[in-house]
């Protein structure tokens, strides 16, 4: 997943072609301190254990919900991307893009149990997927996908992919969908044989990167650097529809108990699309968070929402990415405001 502190501080609030919105129905309920120093990618949300997950520069932070207070870490996870959960193993994995591995840790203790070398470079998004109890990493230097059996700890297979994957879902009946960023498509999988099956244009989408899933529908929302969520149908790779959303998005998730959308923008808002039936889909506001929350994950029993960012100095002439202020790494939770 692009790094988060590729970051312009320029980012305001996002006006969408249905205009300003008077009075928003989110609210940032509070800033969870977390602190430390360098970037951060992914964040992961167990509602049940109510337990975040944030990884940030070669660790995975985990916050208590309940007390907003950092309870552990996960060492020696250098260039980590995702926190993919096991609950029914008691088992959690980090993807480690600076040395191609990922790290088997305790969900109870923490503590790491064992590092696996997978088969690609620069592991991005991974993901358990619970159909077929395997762990998939998603190879951003290598175009692939390594699939780990949960059982042993070992490599089984190396997809080959059509470009550079991004974000990934599973719809826990044995197909599992990822975007290919640099081909602007979505790629099925069939975790049954490990192979590719489909292959679906997202135009007018382009650069897709967060992926998400309503299974009851069918329904798969892609968000994309042309400033698009794009909504395609799970089952024939139809696109459905296109709504607007913020610029600088990197990440986006779905609330199925609120049949909700949320893009989480760069520009410091989340983009809020409500999902009126199967084939209908409204923006309803883009609520303001911070410059450079770009992932985001929800908590389906609160149904708060998660994402990190931090504090940043003034541009840098001739450099890309403004500065990170020391020790601002937070994690904002909003709420809806019912």
């Amino acid at each position: 997943m692009r790094r988060l502190i590729f970051v312009v501080l320029s980012g305001l609030m996002f006006l969408s072609s249905f205009g300003v919105v008077a009075q928003s129905n989110y609210k940032i309920a509070r800033k969870i301190a977390v602190g430390g120093d360098g970037g951060w990618d992914y964040i992961t949300v167990d509602g049940a254990s109510s337990r975040i997950y944030a990884s940030h520069a070669t660790t995975a932070v985990v916050v208590d919900i309940k007390t907003g207070k950092v309870i552990g870490s996960i060492p020696d996870t250098k260039g980590i991307h995702g926190i993919a959960l096991a609950p029914e193993i008691n088992r959690g994995y980090t993807s480690n893009g600076r040395d191609s591995s990922v790290t088997v840790f305790d969900l109870t203790t923490l503590k790491p149990i064992e590092k696996i070398k997978v088969t690609g470079a620069n592991p991005d998004c991974i993901l358990y997927d619970n159909f077929s109890r395997k762990i998939y990493t998603f190879n951003g230097r290598s175009s692939s996908a390594s699939v780990i059996d949960s059982r042993n700890n070992k490599v089984v297979a190396t997809i080959p992919l059509s470009g550079k994957p991004e974000f990934a879902a599973s719809d826990g009946n044995g197909k599992i969908y990822v975007n290919i960023e640099d081909k602007s498509t979505i790629t099925v999988i069939d975790a049954k044989d490990y192979k590719v099956i489909q292959n679906w244009s997202i135009a007018p989408g382009e650069e897709p990167s967060g992926l998400a899933l309503d299974n009851t529908t069918h329904r798969l929302f892609s968000v994309c650097s042309n400033k698009l969520m794009v909504v395609t149908d799970a089952l024939t790779g139809k696109i459905v529809t296109t709504v607007p959303i913020g610029d600088r998005c990197d990440g986006v998730t779905f609330d199925p108990g609120e049949k909700i959308a949320y893009s989480s923008n760069g520009d410091g808002t989340i983009t809020v699309v409500r999902e009126v039936d199967a084939n209908t889909f409204k923006v309803l506001e883009n609520a303001k968070t911070q410059p450079g929350a770009r992932t985001i994950a929800v908590d389906k029993v609160t149904h708060h929402l998660y994402l990190p960012t931090a504090e940043f100095g003034a541009p840098v002439p001739g450099e890309r990415r403004p500065p990170i202020k020391p020790n601002s790494f937070v994690i904002l939770d909003v709420e809806p405001i019912k």
